[in-house]
């Protein structure tokens, strides 16, 4: 078993796997330079490589590649850069009825997608989470998160997951008060203020192949705000599960591998409290399977 991973080394980030607690650099394993995202876009010949160098490492075949422990490395984000980021909103029941006050009927709603923008979005474990100065209340939710490794369209529920090269955790960080536009009533939801701030969608703290997660609907989900607990969940209470979102978003376009998509938020987000996130709040996730990941917040520009 590994997890495919990104760390910094100086001012350049290097891709690596973890191995029962050893980090395994691969260019130093494979003899030239690499990326992670590079491996998830050709994961039908990646998945079986990383596999026998995990297995050498474990092993001790790579001895010339293993650079330390697990502890002694900045963790980057799994993927630099995605292609898409794709999220599924108001898809656990508790957490639609906590800010809208309704109950979900699945029966006569089908799942509803916004995007994020990779490149101002993306960060890493132990990153900083920048509060913009156009936002009063920023909110947190924890989410699996799932990685495209095989391209598909109009891919099937059933075949979906064959689909998937890995997980990791996301944290959608929403900026509540940029949501609406009063000076645009027409258009509704302003997603792109709302959604896609700096550093707004922390992700790791590194992937896991799917092979490892045989089932993704049966893993605890939680979140922490400064040690408290706020979000207690199970992506058993998935709305619309993994399945059925990679086969509605296959239905209207190509999912290519490189694409994430971060499946939903559980309830215990802040804004139903009236509680946002401040400058010096340290948030902790951790996802069954996966691990653990924490942020810290910072006044941003």
């Amino acid at each position: 078993m590994y997890t495919l991973l990104n760390y910094q080394d100086g001012d350049t980030v290097r891709a690596a796997i973890n191995v029962g607690g050893r980090v395994i650099d691969l260019e130093k394993a494979m003899g030239s330079a690499v990326t992670t995202i590079a491996l998830v876009q050709d994961w039908g010949n990646s998945e079986a490589l990383l596999e026998g160098l995990a297995n050498d490492a474990a092993a001790g075949k790579c001895s010339d590649a293993d650079i330390g422990g697990i502890d002694d490395i900045q963790l980057m984000s799994p993927l630099l850069y995605p292609n898409s980021i794709f999220c599924a909103g108001a898809n656990y029941g508790k957490h639609v009825q906590e800010m809208t006050g309704a109950q979900f009927d699945k029966e006569t709603r089908r799942p509803y997608f916004f995007t994020k923008s990779p490149r101002q979005c993306v960060s890493g474990p132990d990153a900083p989470i920048p509060l913009p100065h156009t936002s009063q209340q920023m909110d947190w939710e924890v989410e699996l998160a799932a990685v495209i490794g095989k391209q598909g369209r109009n891919i099937k529920a059933d075949d979906a997951l064959d689909h998937v090269a890995g997980y990791f955790i996301m944290n959608d960080i929403s900026a509540r008060d940029l949501g609406k536009r009063p000076d645009w009533p027409m258009w509704g939801m302003d997603w792109v203020c709302h959604k896609s701030t700096d550093g707004g969608a922390p992700m790791g703290p590194w992937m896991v192949p799917a092979s490892d997660i045989p089932d993704p609907h049966v893993l605890d989900i939680k979140l922490w705000l400064n040690e408290e607990l706020q979000q207690d969940s199970n992506t058993s209470d998935l709305i619309f599960d993994l399945c059925e979102q990679i086969e509605y978003l296959s239905k209207h376009f190509i999912l290519y591998p490189g694409d994430v998509i971060s499946t939903g938020t559980p309830s215990g987000v802040g804004r139903p409290r009236g509680i946002f996130l401040k400058p010096g709040d340290v948030i902790r996730m951790e996802i069954e399977k996966i691990g653990t990941m924490t942020n810290h917040v910072v006044q941003g520009e």
